[in-house]
C-alpha cells in the first residue's frame, strides 16, 4: 500500500507503468480514496493499493517490480536503465515521491543469491520465516 495526496492524479502516473485501475473506495463522497490498481491480467498479476487515508501508509514507501523488459519503461518515462549485475533496473519516483524500482533479469550471473532445493515446497511462510510451517493465515 503506498501513500498518495491526489489518487486521480497517482492512477494517471501508474496507467504509464501499465496498471489499470480496478476499483476506487470511498466512504462518502469527499472523502479520501482507496484506489486498486492492477497491472496483468485480472486474477493473477500485480496489485497496488494507493491511499488518500491518513495512517494507511507511510510517505516516501518504496516498490519493487519485476517485469519481463524494463526497456519500453525507461522509454515512457525519458530514463536511463541501470545495470545492476543480475538484473536490468530503472528508479522512478511517482508523483508523492513513493519509490518504484522496475527490473528485469539481465542474464548476469546472480552472485549471493539462495533459492530452495529443487523440489522443495517449503518456502517459508509470506513474512519470511522458514522456520514455520504456516502461511500469515495459520494454515500449515
Amino acid at each position: 500500500m503506498l501513500h498518495v495526496e491526489d489518487a486521480a492524479v497517482a492512477v494517471a502516473w501508474y496507467r504509464r507503468l501499465g496498471f489499470t485501475e480496478e476499483w476506487t473506495h470511498r466512504f462518502e463522497p469527499g472523502l479520501p480514496a482507496f484506489v486498486s490498481v492492477r497491472r496483468g491480467e485480472p486474477g493473477p498479476g500485480v496489485r497496488l493499493f494507493l491511499s488518500e487515508h491518513l495512517g494507511d501508509a507511510r510517505p516516501h514507501g518504496s516498490v519493487y517490480l519485476r517485469v519481463a523488459d524494463v526497456g519500453p519503461i525507461a522509454e515512457e518515462f525519458n530514463t536511463e536503465v541501470h545495470d545492476a549485475g543480475s538484473r536490468l533496473e530503472v528508479r522512478l519516483a511517482d508523483p508523492d515521491g513513493n519509490g518504484i524500482v522496475v527490473g528485469s533479469p539481465s542474464g548476469g550471473e546472480r552472485v549471493g543469491y539462495t533459492a530452495p532445493a529443487e523440489g522443495s515446497t517449503d518456502h517459508g511462510n509470506v513474512f519470511g520465516d522458514p522456520m514455520s510451517k504456516h502461511d500469515v493465515f495459520g494454515r500449515a
